[in-house]
């Protein structure tokens, strides 16, 4: 990208990956690799914590004693086996985590160029976009949307919509999960951005978590009957221009499906490494 080099912006994404969670969890250490447990019971860093990472000094020599003292701590704490690291920082720990019989996926990541104007996206009528606060009355609902989203997958107009949402946004609230989102929003360390029909309920929803100067855009889900209306694309822009207005110099997402890589491709975003993680742990975004 221009003005970011491919090292610079590595090592951003790095450091991201490795502070970012410390905002929800502590950390423990097993020896080259890196835990993340959560604090509190909900969901307010996208699917995790509770995944582990190589350290930056340690990629190079993780055994698979390693990574069975780490499955062993994690199916200890009642959390997913996940993994989750930069292809690019730590290129032969695939090999070590795929012999130890867990399977890896990759998750493409996509950066937008600092220098890039964020292209003006239109909205049907009465759709507005806004950052929620944290005592906004649509906030159980926007949580809500991108389980929807993900549930029912592809970009193609979907059966779930607006009866499914209040079910879905009752149960957040009930789990915990809306009580313990509210605070990381008061304390500025999660931005929730939502596009909201006239009468006020989450179309399309994404976020992000800033640290250092960087931030991946994450989350980002449309109801599935409110598909095909640009709401995500919308969405995704006006995360990225909040970030940018908060000093936020490097955004970075990832993606799963090429034609969601083409709509961020439009806004300004261009490759920028791949994430590899367990093939069945639970997405962050």
């Amino acid at each position: 990208m221009r003005g970011v080099s491919d090292l610079s912006l590595r090592a951003c994404i790095e450091q991201y990956y490795a502070t970012v969670p410390l905002m929800f969890a502590d950390a423990e250490e097993f020896g080259p690799l890196r835990l993340f447990v959560r604090k509190a019971a909900g969901a307010p860093y996208y699917g995790g914590p509770n995944h582990a990472q190589p350290t930056s000094a340690g990629s190079a020599t993780v055994t698979i004693a390693d990574i069975a003292r780490v499955r062993a701590r994690q199916r200890e704490l009642g959390v997913p086996e996940a993994f989750e690291w930069l292809a690019e920082v730590a290129p032969s720990l695939r090999a070590r985590i795929e012999a130890a019989g867990l399977p890896v996926t990759e998750r493409p990541l996509m950066a937008l160029d600092p220098h890039h104007p964020l292209p003006p996206q239109s909205l049907p009528e009465g759709v507005t976009i806004r950052a929620l606060e944290a005592d906004d009355p649509a906030l159980p609902a926007a949580l809500a949307v991108p389980r929807l989203a993900f549930a029912e997958e592809g970009t193609a107009v979907g059966s779930m919509g607006r009866p499914e949402l209040a079910v879905a946004a009752e149960r957040l609230t009930a789990d915990g999960t809306v009580a313990t989102t509210r605070p990381t929003i008061r304390a500025g360390h999660k931005t929730v951005v939502a596009a909201l029909a006239p009468d006020g309920t989450p179309l399309a929803v994404g976020h992000y978590h800033p640290a250092n100067g960087t931030t991946e855009i994450g989350g980002i889900g449309t109801l599935p009957t409110a598909r095909r209306q640009g709401l995500g694309a919308a969405v995704a822009a006006a995360l990225a221009a909040h970030a940018r207005d908060h000093g936020v110099r490097t955004i970075f997402l990832a993606y799963a499906e090429e034609a969601v890589a083409r709509i961020y491709a439009r806004l300004g975003f261009r490759p920028a490494g791949t994430t590899l993680l367990i093939a069945n742990q639970p997405a962050r975004s």
